[in-house]
């Protein structure tokens, strides 16, 4: 019986590694503008749609019971992804069931909104992997474009109105008076939460304030779920983009707490510019499935103690030495698990995790850069390496 089991999980593993590709898409070219697309324009009709699969990110468990408890069942989920382009501006729609409107009020700290983001890789000229997902990489820049569903928030400072910065019931006015004062301070109001941000690594995300990025996000719910979509230039002062285009994507679910890194992410998925050449090294990256043995591979991350350090198996209690690699291999390309075994200390994730022993921090700070504490894998051989890759991409929750 013993045996038998083995065989099973070995099956399973190998099954699952062979599935473990991601994908890249075509952003169809048109020659209309699309400065002003939204989720109705006719437009998507010319468009090619894709599933993308997005997985729970699990690196770091927040200290939230309540959050912990709503998603501690989490699946993956997949979603609907469409592009288009017209030479120098690029539109997407991504689109996910979700049984749940949640819209960010202004009445309550404890609410929380659905919404989705799309990160863009800074530069794909030069030849080295894509950023990490979700902040990006020293040298490797990423922009992020974040777009929520919110109520009328009004923000009287931004527009230096100061008479119309007054509580309603402090106004001293009423009837038709009060009436006019309410639709002025409407009008006024922003429904609009569309945020860009550019990251060079963990906590360097910063928020670009300057409208140097020209772009147009929006969110439309209906039966049962979201549409949103984003348009903006291809090349700017933040992006380049060369016959393809690096996307990653995630989504939020207010009624689950959904925020900061509780969300639900992609891969890197590579979108190809329709009536460009593709960028073969990019596209090879997103879609690469690791030539490893799963099956080897979880033998040799037993051997080298992997599962000291990092919760690998849900069913084990959160790591406090080092990020959970649960659903790493949904949301990680095995160039970039390939490379956090070889080169630790290229993407650290901050810390130090305030649920950690003092002992045991994630890194060191030397000449002012953080250095992982985890050990230096290079000594592998490659096809050691390719098999811990190969079980890795493996690590990952069912989709729904």
């Amino acid at each position: 019986m013993k045996k038998l089991l083995t065989t099973i999980l070995s099956l399973g593993v190998a099954a699952s590694a062979a599935l473990a590709g991601d994908l890249s898409l075509t952003a169809v070219k048109v020659s209309d503008k699309l400065d002003t697309v939204s989720a109705d324009s006719a437009l998507w009709s010319k468009a090619k749609f894709s599933t993308v699969d997005l997985y729970p990110q699990t690196a770091i468990e927040f200290n939230d019971k309540e959050a912990i408890e709503a998603n501690k069942a989490n699946k993956g989920k997949k979603v609907q992804v469409a592009a288009l382009h017209n030479g120098s501006e690029i539109a997407v729609l991504v689109k996910w069931a979700d049984g749940s409107k949640n819209v960010q009020g202004i009445k309550c700290t404890d609410t929380y909104s659905d919404g989705f983001a799309l990160q863009f890789a800074g530069s794909t000229k030069k030849a080295q992997p894509l950023p990490y997902i979700g902040m990006g990489s020293e040298g490797r820049p990423v922009v992020v474009h974040l777009q929520k569903a919110t109520e009328k928030v009004y923000e009287p400072n931004g527009n230096k109105d100061v008479s119309t910065q007054i509580n309603r019931q402090q106004t001293g006015v009423f009837g038709k008076e009060l009436a006019e004062y309410d639709a002025k301070v409407a009008s006024l109001a922003n429904t609009d939460f569309e945020r860009v941000f550019v990251g060079e690594g963990f906590r360097s995300l910063t928020e670009i304030k300057d409208k140097s990025v020209k772009s147009n996000a929006s969110m439309k719910y209906e039966n049962k779920g979201w549409t949103g979509t984003l348009v903006r230039p291809l090349k700017d002062d933040y992006i380049s983009a060369s016959g393809t285009l690096p996307v990653a994507i995630a989504v939020w679910d207010g009624a689950k707490h959904g925020r900061n890194g509780l969300k639900l992410l992609s891969s890197w998925v590579a979108i190809n510019l329709e009536g460009s050449k593709a960028n073969n090294a990019v596209v090879a990256e997103a879609t690469e499935v690791s030539k490893g043995d799963a099956v080897k591979g979880k033998l040799a991350a037993e051997t080298n103690g992997c599962a000291g350090c990092h919760q690998i198996d849900k069913s084990a209690p959160a790591g406090t030495m080092a990020p959970s690699l649960v659903n790493i291999g949904g949301y990680s390309t095995a160039a970039y698990l390939r490379e956090s075994i070889l080169k630790p200390s290229a993407v650290v994730v901050p810390g130090y995790n305030r649920n950690a022993h003092a002992n045991t921090p994630w890194y060191t700070i030397e000449k002012g850069k953080r250095v992982s504490t985890m050990t230096d894998y290079s000594f592998l051989d490659k096809g050691t390496v390719d098999d811990i890759v190969a079980y890795l991409k493996t690590l990952k929750v069912e989709v729904e």
